[in-house]
């Protein structure tokens, strides 16, 4: 079965393209206009195994808001394509990352039953840095959503808001890529209801 999906989002914000492949090899173009942006989805791809091509463009010159929001909503629901009915699928995964600092700690369930928890340290956004925490969180919010995720994010300490945010996304790949890795021992969907 081909684990891919690709598609297209167009609003009066943004406008964003998309194609996920869920078994690849960590390749990726990403191109969203904001480069720290960029780089966590990098890292995610790279950690994660997946390959992902993406194109954004938004408003960006208002704020960067838009445009993570969006992402997140259109990686989600890319996501959830790719997924299918999600039989045969572990389900849950989880990862700790350490960057420097910070550690990061991802843990989550495609139930498709979006939740997300998101506690990280508050720590005051870094002079100059045009993305910080809140915006993360956004984005880790629209993903969760669209991709049927129940998300928990947890980073117990850190001092640097780039080290927070880079070890989030590196367990954040790493934790999906558990949890979408087909098991031959489930046939249906992981569940004792029989359904998701």
């Amino acid at each position: 079965m081909d684990r891919t999906a690709e598609l297209e989002r167009k609003t009066k914000e943004t406008g964003i393209s998309i194609r996920l492949a869920l078994d690849g090899g960590g390749r990726y173009d990403i191109q969203t206009g904001i480069p720290f942006l960029d780089h966590m989805l990098a890292l995610f791809c790279v950690h994660g195994f997946f390959d992902l091509t993406l194109k954004a463009q938004g408003d960006i010159a208002v704020d960067c808001h838009h445009t993570v929001e969006d992402v997140g909503l259109v990686l989600g629901d890319a996501l959830n394509q790719a997924l299918g009915d999600r039989k045969g699928i572990r389900r849950y995964g989880h990862a700790v990352t350490p960057m420097d600092d910070a550690l990061g700690t991802v843990a989550l369930d495609l139930s498709n039953r979006p939740f997300l928890v998101y506690r990280v340290p508050a720590i005051p956004a870094q002079q100059g840095s045009p993305f910080d925490l809140i915006l993360a969180k956004e984005f880790f919010r629209a993903f969760a959503t669209r991709g049927g995720l129940n998300l928990h994010i947890d980073v117990p300490y850190g001092e640097n808001q780039h080290h927070i945010i880079e070890a989030v996304f590196k367990s954040l790949g790493r934790s999906l890529n558990a949890a979408c890795r087909r098991d031959p021992r489930i046939t249906d969907v992981r569940s004792s209801k029989g359904s998701l």
